[in-house]
């Protein structure tokens, strides 16, 4: 038996290849099924069987149309309520493709229809078996608890640690265990470490629900470092209940800079995925900044209005497709248009605009008037740990729909390391507020003179 890994960095998450060396079972693949494709090309093997471990609330599966374009089974819960045929699996049940057994093992928590699948090789009974854990038992901690309905969080944490015992309790400590959440993910919770491999021994000496004796120990500080999360997530069930199929990934519209105007001037969101530092120094004013990076899908995702018409602003043909695939991944599926190449072309005739991108000793130095305020839009949680004293806070998250409660004057904006406070100012300068991007780690805050509390 062979597991190959299809790592999905931008949203925290991998897949699956397992294979005998001539037949495949997927688990949980991400919507771009072409890298799965590609892969089991290479390894020269078939899918026979995709598996998902849950109806996933981060991204939209390519499960079923991986499933239907191979003419293998599709395996899900029989208790999920879904609208296409699919191979209902139950615990306590068995599958089989070539030479790999799959034990269904019901793991409720991270949703209430959650399943871990345990894959043996026939063919070599003295091996370990191999747990895809799904969003139960991840690298350090457990799926969060909290997606399915908050007023269900309690039980479902309680669920969520009676099934990280059954999986510990039933396996061999030298059974690899492979999550699919837990790499940077916001369905992880706790103190998920990440890292590239671990096995059910190495797990009940670190995780958090294996390591606390007491349950409702493990359940308040579960519940109690319970984090925000990305609104999109509020639309990935209803469409993985559909059985979705593959995205149009063709260019989309381009849009000359007479048409880029008149969408800014609408009031439409334009995107601009240029390096943020690129995007401080100059950029088109109405636009906002998210650079096209690791986290740049979940925090358009985030911030945008579902469903609202997107453009975006790239230098390359290129830069446009990695968006796309990473959109398409969250349901994003059309965008509206791009304009794409050098910026100087891209931006003809159009009104531009600039703000000073500084760190934490220029912002101590110079944010001394009445009119400076300093803006933390970091998490709530990631304030509580610590913040500059009197500085106003409103995360992220929230901006878009606080945008009347942000403060007057000069707004000197940051996160924990800059990714965010530039998309923040990006969202100020567009609302008209007078900008100070503060482009620093917060650990730099205090040796600048900053009083942090």
């Amino acid at each position: 038996m062979q597991v190959e890994i299809i790592t999905t960095d931008e949203l925290g998450d991998r897949s699956y290849v397992v294979h005998d060396g001539g037949v495949a079972v997927v688990i949980d693949p991400q919507r771009d099924i072409d890298r799965v494709e590609a892969l089991v090309e290479r390894l020269g093997v078939r899918v026979e069987l995709v598996l998902e471990t849950h109806i996933h609330n981060d991204y939209v599966t390519g499960g079923y149309e991986l499933a239907r374009r191979a003419g293998a089974r599709y395996a899900v819960n029989a208790a999920d309520h879904v609208a296409f045929e699919r191979v209902g699996v139950r615990d306590g049940e068995e599958l089989v493709a070539g030479d790999l057994r799959v034990a269904v093992v019901a793991t409720p928590g991270h949703t209430d229809t959650h399943l871990a699948f345990v894959i043996t090789d026939i063919s070599a009974p003295e091996a370990p078996p191999a747990v895809f854990t799904g969003g139960s038992l991840l690298y350090g901690s457990v799926g969060r608890t909290d997606l399915v309905d908050p007023a269900r969080t309690i039980e479902l944490t309680h669920a969520q640690f009676h099934s990280a015992h059954r999986l510990a309790d039933s396996l061999p400590d030298q059974a690899p265990v492979f999550p699919t959440h837990g790499f940077g993910s916001f369905c992880s919770s706790g103190s998920a470490t990440g890292g590239e491999d671990s096995t059910i021994g190495v797990e009940k000496r670190r995780n958090d629900a294996l390591t606390t004796a007491d349950e409702q120990t493990f359940v308040d500080n579960l519940i109690a470092n319970l984090t925000a999360y990305p609104a999109y997530y509020a639309h990935m069930d209803v469409l993985n209940r559909q059985g979705p199929l593959a995205p149009d990934m063709s260019a989309p519209e381009k849009v000359d800079p007479v048409e880029l105007a008149a969408r800014i001037a609408a009031g439409e969101w334009v995107i601009d995925l240029r390096d943020r530092v690129a995007y401080a120094s100059d950029h088109l004013a109405g636009t906002v900044s998210i650079a096209l990076g690791a986290q740049f899908a979940t925090y358009l995702g985030w911030l945008t209005p579902w469903g609202a018409p997107l453009t975006i602003i790239a230098e390359t043909s290129q830069q446009v497709a990695d968006a796309q695939r990473q959109l398409v991944r969250i349901g994003v599926d059309q965008l509206a248009g791009a304009a794409s190449g050098e910026f100087e072309a891209v931006a003809a005739g159009q009104e531009r605009r600039r703000y000073p991108r500084v760190d934490f000793a220029q912002t101590a130095r110079e944010a001394t008037a009445d009119e400076d305020v300093i803006l933390d839009v970091r998490r709530d949680d990631e304030r509580a740990q610590g913040h500059i004293a009197n500085s106003a806070h409103i995360p992220l998250n929230e901006l878009v729909t606080r945008l009347g409660d942000v403060p007057q004057g000069r707004l000197w904006v940051h996160c924990a390391s800059g990714f965010r406070a530039s998309i923040g100012a990006s969202l100020l300068d567009r609302a008209g507020h007078e900008v100070m991007y503060i482009d620093d780690d917060y650990a730099n805050a205090t040796t600048a003179g900053l009083d942090t509390t």
